[in-house]
């Protein structure tokens, strides 16, 4: 499928919540009502999963299943961060009898669903504790119908304070940007911890509307923070050129969690690469339409990491890294 036809496709999908086979021809509809159905049901919207999307679509096709030799189809639903939309969507999912459900986006999203079915496979992809949340009971045979990948590794909070420890050496506190409508208990426990472990204090900065990003910025200066943290909830990825906007105008030192933020002018990435993980949502998905169970295949956690810088920003916050820093990192300009 070409690149048009894919943005046409996710556009019909966004604005009219159904599929787009109807503009298709007779022949093509008759084989996609053979194909096993997808639910893709995602918290936010379209353009900023572009990618994101692309890597799902190449995790199914790795198992045999590709929309272009019509063997699967794919129908999806956007939220725009509207997370009071996301009840509705999934109970259309269930109701049209998709053979799998896909939720990314927002751990709201696989909440929605599970709620809405307790029949339908659910693969997820989240930034939080899939035990906390209540999705599943054990990572190892999650058991139901609910399996899936999290970005909620064990070690990502250490060491992403250490990454400041390294950008600024004396850093005593740390702002981190968090998603008051998706909260995420694990991961501020974790970061406390690793906090006190290092003799720093940490500022959380919870954001419930667009407006709210001007006043967390001024708080976050009136705090004297030493450096900033946004977190991996995928809300952030909306208004990732506001934020990066107003870190340069404040002149925080800021490490974001995707290397999309870093590509676009934020100083420094690190997390998980989230092209790997919605690979394996889609090959999980894959999976399932094959015959596996959920309830048989382990939840992951996210396992490959990516540490990028934009030397071009660091050069802008007068900032001089370290080369035993830059040594491990991706550079871009």
């Amino acid at each position: 499928m070409q690149r048009r036809e894919f943005i046409t496709l996710l556009g019909c999908a966004a604005a009219s919540s159904v599929s787009c086979s109807a503009s298709w021809p007779v022949s093509a509809r008759a084989q996609q009502r053979a194909a096993p159905v997808i639910g893709f049901l995602n918290g936010t919207s379209p353009d900023p999963f572009l990618g994101r999307v692309a890597a799902f679509r190449k995790g199914l096709s790795e198992i045999g299943y590709l929309e272009i030799k019509n063997n699967v189809s794919i129908q999806y639903r956007w939220a725009e961060n509207q997370t009071s939309q996301l009840p509705k969507f999934a109970a259309d999912l269930v109701h049209r009898n998709v053979a799998v459900i896909a939720t990314t986006g927002s751990t709201a999203a696989a909440l929605a669903a599970k709620r809405a079915t307790t029949t339908i496979p659910i693969v997820f992809e989240i930034g939080s504790d899939p035990i906390a949340s209540g999705l599943v009971d054990k990572l190892d045979r999650p058991g139901g119908n609910v399996t899936g990948i999290s970005l909620n590794a064990v070690g990502f909070a250490p060491k992403q304070l250490e990454l400041v420890r390294e950008l600024k050496p004396g850093a005593s506190t740390v702002a981190v940007l968090g998603n008051a409508n998706n909260p995420n208990p694990t991961a501020q426990s974790r970061m406390e911890a690793a906090a006190r472990a290092l003799g720093m204090q940490i500022a959380f900065l919870n954001i419930a509307t667009e407006a709210d990003f001007d006043t967390a910025f001024k708080k976050l200066s009136q705090q004297r923070a030493n450096a900033l943290l946004v977190g991996n909830d995928s809300y952030f990825i909306n208004w990732h050129d506001e934020i990066i906007a107003l870190a340069a105008r404040y002149t925080v030192p800021t490490i974001y969690s995707f290397r999309g933020y870093a590509n676009a002018g934020g100083l420094m990435s690190y997390g998980a690469s989230v092209a790997d993980v919605y690979q394996q949502v889609g090959a999980y998905a894959g999976r399932i339409l094959k015959g596996e169970k959920p309830a048989d295949l382990p939840v992951l956690l996210a396992s490959k990491f990516e540490l990028v810088i934009n030397i071009t920003t660091a050069r802008t916050l007068g900032l001089s890294l370290p080369p035993s820093l830059l040594a491990r990192a991706e550079v871009i300009e």
